[in-house]
């Protein structure tokens, strides 16, 4: 439990006078890179004094001229700090409605204008999601996704959710695969404990979603990339 109480520890005693300091800036500037570039920093510094170690390949194939649409794939909850801090500028998310309720850190997530995710099938809200996240798109801002929508309990890959692809397709941003290998083992899904070890994070190069005729096509697509990078037991 020694890696989680250090982890947790970082998060809490950098993180609130981080955002006594950063929380005012933003609203009184409109400017939430100092806010986002703090909250990284406190993240990767949490994960380096809890004996995580993570090794990022692929970079070299992030276009540098225009926003693109991180694909993930999804095994354990500490995906999400271990992949934004790797990823180049700032990236908005995806995620749980519930996590916009912490205190502290959901304000946070909503100055950083994060997308809440509700999951009760609701149409409306899951279009109005994909608007959201085009407008984001078209400020330069990346958007980052788990494509399966869950974590998956023994990291074999589970289907996809069909939102990010429509986001794809409406916008026309470059989506990226991205294959996280190693979490895990490190946390397991239910359980809160961190066993410190390597994170392997290879973003694959960038598939054009004007290049596939159908959504399903580009899901395939960005399922192959993925899954060649996991084991070959995993890819199922």
């Amino acid at each position: 439990m020694i890696p989680a109480i250090v982890l947790l520890a970082t998060f809490v005693v950098l993180g609130i006078p981080g955002a006594l300091v950063c929380f005012p800036w933003t609203l009184l500037t409109g400017n939430v890179m100092p806010l986002y570039r703090t909250a990284m920093a406190i993240v990767r510094l949490g994960l380096r004094l809890a004996g995580i170690r993570i090794l990022v390949t692929g970079l070299e194939h992030l276009p540098s001229d225009r926003a693109v649409i991180f694909m993930a794939n999804h095994v354990s909850n500490l995906d999400p700090p271990i992949l934004l801090p790797v990823i180049p500028g700032r990236t908005s998310i995806f995620l749980k409605q519930s996590l916009m309720r912490i205190p502290i850190l959901g304000w946070g997530m909503q100055l950083g204008e994060f997308i809440p995710v509700a999951r009760d099938g609701n149409p409306q809200g899951a279009q109005q999601n994909v608007l959201r996240a085009a407008e984001l798109l078209a400020r330069g801002i990346h958007i980052t996704t788990f494509v399966e929508g869950t974590r998956s309990r023994d990291g074999r890959l589970l289907p996809f959710k069909k939102g990010p692809f429509f986001l794809a397709q409406d916008s026309g941003a470059p989506c990226v695969p991205v294959t996280i290998e190693g979490t895990a083992s490190m946390m397991r899904k239910g359980s809160l404990r961190v066993f410190p070890a390597t994170a392997h994070i290879h973003f694959h190069p960038a598939i054009d979603p004007a290049q596939f005729p159908t959504r399903e096509a580009l899901m395939d697509a960005v399922r192959t990339a993925i899954a060649s990078a996991l084991p070959e037991e995993l890819r199922a």
